[in-house]
């Protein structure tokens, strides 16, 4: 076993746009805030998602699979790390998601994300409900 106790710094409330790559706004957002170590979780909506996967039998169960399968219209519940590699200077986010198919009565995947296009699923604007409070405002939204 191997632990580290660390002390929460900087949180942060990020909403991508509806078509956007979900890696690339994540590493321009990491980038832009210089956040270098953290964890992300989030529940949303894809368009198109690459996960790790394979439609057939594991050859071998043990060891790691490279194989990869692409679903579309999706709603999923994902969390994971985030680091920065420094050999490449880059984001090195380790994210996996638990998601519905909406068009296979939200059958089930939970994989290692690889790839994934945003998608609002109403009218392209986020909702927020907590007593009309937005999360980068300091005042509650006006009724």
């Amino acid at each position: 076993m191997r632990f580290a106790q660390t002390t929460p710094g900087r949180t942060f409330t990020v909403v991508l746009d509806h078509g956007e790559d979900f890696y690339k706004g994540l590493a321009e957002f990491c980038t832009t805030q210089s956040v270098k170590a953290g964890r992300v979780s989030f529940l949303g909506g894809f368009r198109f998602a690459r996960l790790v996967a394979t439609c057939g039998p594991l050859e071998k169960p043990d060891e790691p699979l490279w194989d990869d399968v692409k679903v579309e219209y999706l709603e999923a519940l994902g969390h994971g790390t985030l680091a920065w590699n420094v050999e490449e200077d880059r984001l090195a986010p380790h994210i996996h998601v638990t998601a519905g198919l909406k068009g296979a009565s939200a059958e089930g995947r939970t994989s290692h994300l690889l790839e994934a296009t945003v998608q609002f699923l109403q009218d392209g604007r986020p909702r927020y409900l907590q007593d009309g409070h937005h999360p980068w405002r300091s005042e509650p939204e006006q009724r």
